[in-house]
């Protein structure tokens, strides 16, 4: 029996493409997908009683206060309460899970939730010094995010052995699946031995990880209307949440043990009680693969298998198109793009579409029940929802 403790459902979705989006700005980028989630939700937008930005900046566009440019979408918006959520990569969920809990609380009854980002104004030593603000400054202000993720790679190789070919296999694999994503930004396949081997196409960044274990710089937006069940009855769609789990952490690196995301590990398994299931009830899932050892340590965290498994388990193929649990399906940040504000909005977009059945090439038959998993700075900011489909 669907859970449905969480009085909120995802209504309607809109998305754009992912990439370097020459000529659009964050503020085309936040109304084109506004629109079409209205548009595609059914909704009046004089029925929806506020709006939610999830957007990083940090200094990629001049723009610090733009939660009022989603009212471009509909002059019907004006007026209405709009707040923009920050929380690093992980910044679109945290908008998400706001307008969630004011629909839940009975406060408003509709909510749009815009997530969205344009980062290639800026060159590739711009970027990397915004999201560098993500980390602990006291201590790891000299460290790009790179550089970051390369201590995660390296504690886990200590620990477990090293993680370099499957990491290199979890690169191709999300590559091949962005094929199947129309709105991804690089849907280009990759083999194993290019991603394995350094070169001047695919130089190291950080040792160990290479160009190829690296998420894309792109601008893009995704949005959801969220609806009280109440509305969600007189509209065409509902996709339900079973679970939403935020968990954080400290922020220095210091104070956590790096060859485990212990902050993923607590949210997918408060996540996985909430709902009332286990990882084997998953038919898919969507995972922050901001470097290729985020989503290793991540299918640990989720619990497919155990601390040092997950190795062996990328080598079977068991997150692949029709092994046990596909896994990023949509190309991930890796393929798909990594717009930072929008990056968790689109997770639960990718996953609205899986469960309704209207997910294109991309589509796991039979989608009952998926899981997102959203992460800000360095498993810091960590949310995990579960969905399934309540009426489509």
């Amino acid at each position: 029996m669907p859970n449905t403790k969480i009085q909120a459902n995802i209504v309607g979705w809109g998305h754009t493409p992912f990439g370097k989006l020459t000529g659009e700005t964050i503020e085309g980028l936040i109304v084109s997908a506004a629109k079409e989630a209205i548009g595609h939700a059914g909704i009046d937008p004089r029925d929806i009683d506020a709006v939610w930005l999830g957007h990083f900046n940090s200094g990629m566009v001049p723009d610090a206060f733009c939660s009022s440019l989603i009212f471009g979408a509909h002059d019907a918006l004006r007026f209405k309460p709009a707040t923009r959520c920050e929380n690093a990569c992980a910044s679109g969920s945290a908008a998400l899970y706001a307008a969630m809990d004011a629909v839940q609380s009975g406060r408003i009854k509709v909510a749009l939730v815009v997530g969205a980002e344009k980062m290639t104004g800026l060159d590739t030593a711009g970027v990397t010094r915004a999201l560098s603000g993500a980390s602990y400054q006291p201590e790891e202000a000299d460290l790009s995010f790179p550089a970051i993720f390369a201590q995660f790679a390296k504690a886990y190789a200590d620990r477990h052995g090293d993680p370099t070919e499957a990491m290199a296999r979890i690169a191709v694999k999300n590559h091949r699946n962005a094929l199947s994503n129309p709105l991804a930004h690089l849907r280009k396949e990759i083999d194993l031995e290019f991603c394995l081997t350094a070169s001047d196409r695919n130089p190291v960044i950080a040792a160990p990880l290479k160009v190829t274990d690296c998420s894309l710089i792109s601008d893009g937006a995704a949005a959801v209307i969220i609806a009280h069940p109440d509305v969600a009855r007189g509209l065409e769609r509902a996709i339900g949440f079973r679970a939403a789990e935020q968990v954080n952490d400290f922020l220095p690196m210091a104070r956590k043990d790096l060859a485990s995301f212990e902050g993923p590990r607590l949210a997918f398994e408060r996540a996985y009680r909430a709902a009332g299931i286990s990882v084997n009830d998953l038919d898919f899932a969507e995972v922050h693969d901001c470097f290729t050892i985020a989503e290793l340590l991540s299918l640990e965290a989720m619990g497919l298998c155990q601390p040092g498994e997950a190795i062996q388990l990328v080598h079977e193929g068991q997150t692949e198109r029709g092994g046990r649990l596909p896994v990023n399906l949509s190309g991930g940040l890796k393929a798909k793009g990594h717009p930072v504000g929008a990056t968790g909005v689109s997770m639960h977009v990718i996953a609205a579409r899986q469960l309704s059945g209207s997910a294109g090439d991309m589509q796991v038959s039979g989608a009952s029940l998926g899981a997102c998993f959203n992460m800000g700075g360095g498993a810091v900011a960590n949310y995990v929802s579960i969905l399934e489909p309540l009426k489509v």
